[in-house]
């Protein structure tokens, strides 16, 4: 027994001292590596590592053109697919296209975004899409537009302009027009039992029904019809829903298109082609009466849409102020501002108007735009920023207000006429009165607007 305990506790006693000898230091079996060789393991690996970097760079470098292509085909206009120039931002569904291809879009007609046509409210200049724009074409110069391309885009938009979009137009009902290319057809008074309580006295024979009687085309108007003035078909001249123009003598038959077949009191009718601020927008006619000033043309849509201003109203403020001038309407007809289509015999040239027709109404409505613009100015609603800018030496006249930063910073709209060259135009005889004193005896004279509320509702 005891010889066993020795035994054991010998044994006891090796494990102990092996497990002190692998534990020290000193005692350690395992020699460690010498200075020099861990050196050399560390400058192999930071050498691996280096030439990792290396091949990563190359394969990097290798793929810069792909990178630079990737995001200019991002970058690409939803128009002309090429890359963007001056970009703008249509709202609310955030389409990207060029400045240029936008406003095109819309002086075409466009009333909604041109890739998803989804209804829009404005087109706004991106700022952050240009600063990306600018770094490609620092690393990538060959993805620029050419020179051409810049100068042709600049010449239709200016950089900072925010654009509206019109709203959707209704689609214009088609107008009745006269089929007949050999014989002229009934008018809607030929049949004795028309719904309309009047007869022609003398009716156009139907030539589908009476070829051997029918009036031919080539034999003139058939006795007492003239042709609509809008739908073109015979109307009966003493129909009581004929009406005439005083401007341009033409007849309507008030029946094809009441809206539009039809010459209304002066002061009652509407303006062909604008019906709310959109038609305003597409109008090359609007940004012609101001010399394509298109900074004082957007201060005046402005000025509109924050006034709940309508074309309407503002063709009856000019109206009015033509009105309260000696001549009245006659320095524009001297002017020729009309188109006279038909005159018959018994008309005299001389009477007063008191009725007129839509394209009539859009003459004297785009004639009188800019010197109603000109009276609005001085009621003091606008902005001191934009009263304030100074006026531009060379006027209406110059030459430069086409430039965007030079029609922001100077006045070209001349709002103090003189009030001698007034009464000169107002009472000059008909033979001497030339185009421009006309135009200021027309257009000189502050007076009152009347509120929206006033118009009379607005015609289909």
């Amino acid at each position: 027994m005891a010889e066993v305990e020795s035994k054991a506790d010998s044994h006891l006693q090796e494990t102990q001292d092996a497990t002190l000898t692998r534990n020290s230091p000193t005692l350690s079996l395992k020699r460690s590596a010498s200075p020099t060789c861990e050196d050399q393991d560390s400058r192999k690996r930071f050498k691996d590592s280096e030439e990792s970097m290396d091949n990563q760079c190359t394969e990097q470098g290798g793929s810069k053109s792909q990178l630079a292509d990737e995001i200019a085909q991002e970058l690409e206009c939803g128009c002309c697919s090429e890359l963007l120039y001056k970009p703008v931002m249509v709202s609310p569904c955030q389409h990207i296209f060029c400045g240029s291809c936008c406003l095109l879009w819309i002086r075409n007609g466009g009333t909604n975004c041109p890739a998803c046509r989804a209804s829009s409210t404005t087109a706004a200049p991106s700022r952050p899409l240009q600063l990306v724009i600018d770094v490609l074409l620092r690393n990538a110069p060959h993805k620029a537009r050419t020179v051409r391309e810049r100068e042709q885009a600049d010449e239709i938009y200016k950089s900072g302009t925010i654009m509206r979009f019109p709203s959707p137009r209704e689609v214009s009902p088609e107008p009745n027009v006269n089929i007949s290319t050999e014989y002229a057809r009934p008018c809607p008074h030929c049949s004795p039992n028309n719904v309309y309580g009047w007869s022609c006295p003398i009716p156009i024979p139907d030539p589908t029904v009476d070829l051997e009687h029918a009036w031919h085309i080539d034999d003139g108007l058939p006795t007492g019809h003239v042709q609509c003035g809008n739908c073109e078909t015979f109307l009966a001249l003493r129909a009581p829903s004929t009406t005439k123009c005083d401007f341009c003598k033409t007849y309507f038959c008030g029946i094809g298109v009441p809206s539009r077949c039809s010459a209304a009191p002066i002061p009652l009718q509407q303006p062909h082609g604008f019906t709310d601020i959109s038609d305003l927008i597409q109008s090359s006619d609007v940004y012609e009466c101001f010399n394509s000033n298109t900074i004082e043309v957007e201060i005046m849509l402005d000025y509109i849409t924050t006034q709940g201003l309508s074309p309407r109203h503002i063709y009856r403020d000019i109206v009015k102020h033509i009105l309260e001038q000696p001549r009245q309407f006659q320095p524009l007809i001297e002017m020729d501002l009309f188109t006279i289509s038909h005159v018959p015999a018994e008309s005299d040239s001389s009477a007063t108007p008191h009725t007129i027709c839509r394209s009539c109404a859009c003459e004297i409505f785009i004639w009188g735009l800019k010197d109603w613009w000109i009276r609005e100015r001085r009621k003091g609603f606008l902005d001191e920023s934009v009263m304030n800018r100074k006026d531009c030496p060379e006027g209406s006249g110059c030459v430069m207000q086409t430039e965007f930063d030079h029609a922001r910073e100077f006045n070209h709209i001349d709002g103090k006429p003189v009030e001698s060259e007034i009464s000169s135009a107002c009472s000059t005889p008909p033979k001497e009165t030339t185009e421009a004193t006309t135009e200021v005896g027309i257009t000189e004279g502050d007076r009152a607007s009347s509120t929206a509320s006033e118009s009379a509702p607005v015609c289909g």
